[in-house]
């Protein structure tokens, strides 16, 4: 039999100081929940998780961290928001699942899905080039990068036609302040 692989954790990633290490990362206090379900039970992707919202911010609470940094969860939450607005002590779990996602990039910890991290970096780099996602260009982007080009092709047009894809982009009215929220996170991951 082979050796049995190792995997080092940062300390911060399991028991209590793990709420706290979210909390100094997203400023969401995940303690102020008191499991009300309103964000699960309002997640359009609920179905397509492996821990709900909720249990999230359980299992964060719980200093459950490296669990939930390999969960799917993180990386199946679009951050719609509507979890966060439907928060009645206003924690905004979308700033949660970001900090989650970031933490386990940072531990290296790879997410279940294979192209989820091209997808999650040309995302990013649409919100900081436009303010916003320009969604026609993302996914012309990731299918040429990912080495699927046209397998959505149909979708995009259908999309298009409707009204839901727009073919030319829309910066928001102060990108250059979403530009400057990016370096300002830049110079906190590096510092």
């Amino acid at each position: 039999m082979g050796k049995a692989r190792t995997i080092r954790t940062d300390k911060v990633i399991q028991g209590a100081g793990f709420a706290h290490r979210i909390k100094e990362k997203s400023g969401e206090d995940v303690f102020r929940c008191y499991q009300c379900l309103k964000c699960s039970t309002g997640c359009p992707m609920a179905e397509a998780m492996d821990i709900l919202p909720s249990q999230v911010i359980r299992m964060a609470q719980l200093g459950r961290g490296e669990e939930l940094l390999r969960s799917e969860t993180i990386w199946v939450c679009v951050s719609c928001y509507t979890c966060s607005i439907r928060c009645p002590n206003d924690i905004h779990i979308a700033h949660v699942m970001d900090t989650l996602r970031e933490l386990a990039l940072k531990q290296g910890i790879p997410p279940k899905r294979g192209r989820v991290i091209l997808f999650h970096q040309l995302f990013l780099a649409s919100i900081r080039e436009y303010g916003r996602v320009y969604e026609a260009k993302l996914l012309a982007k990731y299918e040429a990068k990912s080495g699927e080009l046209m397998k959505n092709a149909r979708l995009g047009l259908a999309m298009f036609r409707k009204g839901k894809i727009a073919l030319l982009p829309h910066k928001v009215a102060d990108i250059k302040g979403v530009r400057e929220t990016f370096a300002r996170l830049k110079e906190g991951d590096e510092g």
